[in-house]
């Protein structure tokens, strides 16, 4: 195929060039109806370029195939057979792929530092998770995605699951070793999941870690507006092989997926490609050589230490690393990640990735530049000069590995759906959760419904709060309460 060519964004040009009058929504008519104050912050392009899908960038039928045509160029372009665009995030993404391999009370083998999104669909499909442990760090208290030989005891104990789901990147930049966990699902005949929602840019340079279709997953999610070059809610699965039908798919992103799908997102998607296919490998031979640089740069400021390598991907840890997540780990400062990261933004107006209570991270992308490093740089160094005033940080009661497993005793989707009740969270240890209670970013729920609370959980997460940690999903923030299942 011609990948010069990007056929949404050459069909929204025609619809211009055409000069439409539409009597469809969106209602403000190609900003004619939006008010000047918005229009002075959000631009009149924006609206001008937010028109219909269906009878309006295309025809009534679809019958110029515009976004089939954008779909198979990204395919073709990463080496997949099939490609869907999703204007809902990988949020709905992973709830397809999971849609099109279980369903009610069937089983998934499901890496237990899944995203909330995971466990989202978990609770809206009935799956029973099948929880594979991941590779715990109990000295930096990390999860990094879970072994092939963690994947393969669960399956082999269950040959009825349906398939299996890992995450690899997490936010935190570790790899599982994709490759050897597609052969234990094959040799069950099961599909593999790849959660790939930080590795959009991973197909277009070969420095950096292997991508899901490569080493022979199914389906793999991508958020392209994560690490590429597309907007908020950008999201594309692709999908190779046999075992999993690209029509069924399909007809579960259209159960859950929106019928008004934005055309902004779709075409920035389409540029994305375009852009990765003719300038990908340069673009991140210079970001690559960028975040050597500024890794080589951190380590020298006094208190900070950048993880790489030999921190993260050390036997029985990660099987890899994207270079591109610096993690900076700000133990020697003496203070949280919440507060440094506080801190960053309110002084230097430097918005970070991850801050936990021990870390820092700068998600670097092709976009940056000397420049904006620059300014990360200045910014750390400045941290370590303040450090002292932002001691004593409260402490976050981090249990040991084992204690952050709690038991799961009903179904996400029973716990969830059934009767509830707020509890003081005094009262909550020895309760089934009926809510997610998630530390976000990395969005990794520490308790999620249908588990039992423990002692540690509990003092974890409401330490973590007290401490400036965000748990958006409870239905108290604050964690002086929890919502339980009622009557037990």
């Amino acid at each position: 195929m011609d990948q010069s060519q990007a056929p949404v964004l050459e069909a929204l040009a025609a619809y211009h060039a055409n000069g439409h009058t539409a009597f469809t929504p969106p209602g403000h008519k190609q900003g004619r109806g939006a008010d000047e104050r918005v229009v002075r912050v959000l631009g009149a392009d924006v609206f001008r370029a937010d028109v219909l899908a269906t009878g309006g960038l295309d025809d009534r039928l679809s019958s110029r195939g515009i976004l089939e045509h954008a779909q198979r160029l990204m395919a073709e372009a990463v080496g997949a057979d099939h490609t869907f665009f999703s204007t809902c995030g990988s949020s709905l993404s992973v709830k397809a792929a999971m849609l099109a391999v279980a369903g009610p009370h069937e089983q998934l083998a499901v890496g237990r530092d899944a995203h909330k999104s995971v466990v989202a669909g978990l609770i809206l499909a009935g799956i029973r998770p099948l929880w594979v442990e991941p590779r715990w760090d109990p000295d930096l208290h990390l999860a990094h995605p879970p072994s092939a030989e963690a994947f393969a005891r669960v399956l082999a104990e269950h040959p009825e699951a349906r398939g299996a789901l890992v995450t690899s990147p997490t936010p935190y930049g570790t790899c599982a070793d994709l490759k050897a966990v597609a052969e234990v699902c094959h040799r069950h005949d099961r599909p593999l999941l790849v959660d790939e929602a930080w590795g959009a840019h991973l197909p277009f340079h070969p420095g950096l870690p292997a991508w899901a279709m490569d080493a022979g997953a199914d389906v793999c999610v991508t958020s392209v507006h994560k690490m590429g070059s597309a907007l908020e809610q950008s999201s594309v699965f692709h999908l190779q092989g046999h075992r999993i039908d690209p029509a069924v798919l399909k007809q579960r992103e259209d159960l859950l997926g929106t019928t008004s799908p934005s055309v902004l997102v779709h075409a920035a998607l389409d540029g994305w490609r375009r852009q990765m296919v003719q300038h990908g490998r340069a673009l991140y031979d210079r970001a690559l050589a960028l975040a050597a640089d500024v890794r080589r740069r951190v380590e020298e400021l006094d208190g900070l230490h950048v993880h790489g390598p030999d921190d993260f991907c050390a036997p029985h840890r990660a099987f890899d690393l994207d270079p591109l997540q610096v993690i900076i780990d700000i133990t020697g400062l003496g203070t949280s990640g919440y507060r440094a990261g506080d801190w960053l933004r309110s002084h230097h107006q430097v918005d970070l990735h991850v801050c936990d209570h021990r870390r820092i991270s700068a998600q670097l992308t092709h976009a940056d530049t000397p420049d904006t490093t620059a300014r990360l740089l200045t910014a750390l160094g400045e941290l370590t000069e303040v450090a002292e005033r932002l001691r004593p940080a409260p402490a976050v009661e981090v249990p040991d590995p084992r204690d952050l497993r709690l038991e799961q005793v009903m179904l996400p989707r029973d716990a969830f759906f059934g009767p509830t009740e707020q509890v003081p969270v005094s009262k909550a240890s020895g309760r089934i959760t009926a809510e997610m209670l998630t530390p976000y970013p990395p969005g990794i729920p520490a308790a999620l419904p249908g588990e039992r609370l423990d002692d540690a959980v509990v003092a974890y997460l409401r330490s973590g709060v007290l401490a400036g940690m965000l748990v958006p999903d409870a239905a108290d923030s604050t964690l002086e309460s929890v919502r339980v299942v009622a009557g037990e």
